[in-house]
């Protein structure tokens, strides 16, 4: 509890995944680590930036819902939310008690805990806020979008056709917004969506201990 506003943060994790699908041409893991396997420590670093936070509440998010090895990931007590879709996943975390909540993809093993905070800062003056995710190119969807819940219904709205991994998903919320103002975004961070994007990591970064066990051996960028 922050000022008696109750605040999660709750981490996603997808098993639909096309960049870990060998036959894209780019998968994440590099030769030699199971891309599962791979997947599962990016979630778990992720979920640890989460639960380290202090007067938050982590959970995880399951989509597909029957995820054992996720779940088996989190601490003892860490709501599940078995839901597809980021407005199914707000209304969930809504009826739990939250009153803010940050969703963030699952594949952001080192996201420095400041931009959380800074994103839950920005509900103060907005009913929205997101943090934009770095691609080769330029943005290329979110890594992690915040709202006052219940959202306002123009962003549940936008919601049903906006994920983390659209790529001009803030475009579009701000777009369907009374004003752009309404979701101001933080500093942008990047994801671990491929294999290239690994040469993102910074081997001088505390945190991301599972990805970093994972990858040791291994060069960060070919």
């Amino acid at each position: 509890m922050t000022g008696g506003i109750t605040r999660f943060v709750a981490v996603l994790s997808s098993a639909r995944r096309p960049s870990a699908d060998p036959s894209s041409g780019d998968p994440l893991s590099p030769p030699g680590i199971d891309p599962e396997e791979f997947r599962l420590a990016l979630l778990e670093d992720t979920y640890e930036v989460a639960a380290g936070l202090d007067l938050v509440t982590p959970a995880l998010v399951l989509d597909p819902p029957d995820q054992p090895d996720a779940e088996a990931i989190t601490w003892p007590g860490t709501p599940i939310v078995r839901e597809r879709g980021l407005a199914a996943a707000f209304a969930a975390l809504g009826a739990l008690g939250a009153k803010e909540a940050v969703l963030l993809a699952g594949d952001a093993p080192d996201l420095p805990p400041l931009l959380i905070g800074k994103l839950f800062r920005a509900l103060g003056s907005a009913p929205a806020s997101a943090c934009q995710a770095r691609g080769p190119g330029g943005p290329d969807g979110l890594v992690a979008l915040a709202a006052r819940l219940p959202p306002p219904p123009w962003l549940d709205a936008a919601l049903a056709d906006v994920d983390l991994d659209t790529p001009d998903a803030l475009a579009r919320l701000r777009a369907a917004a009374p004003r752009p103002g309404q979701v101001p975004q933080g500093p942008a961070w990047h994801r671990l969506r491929t294999r290239s994007d690994l040469g993102v990591l910074d081997p001088g970064l505390e945190g991301w201990e599972n990805t970093r066990a994972l990858l040791e051996g291994h060069p960060l960028s070919s």
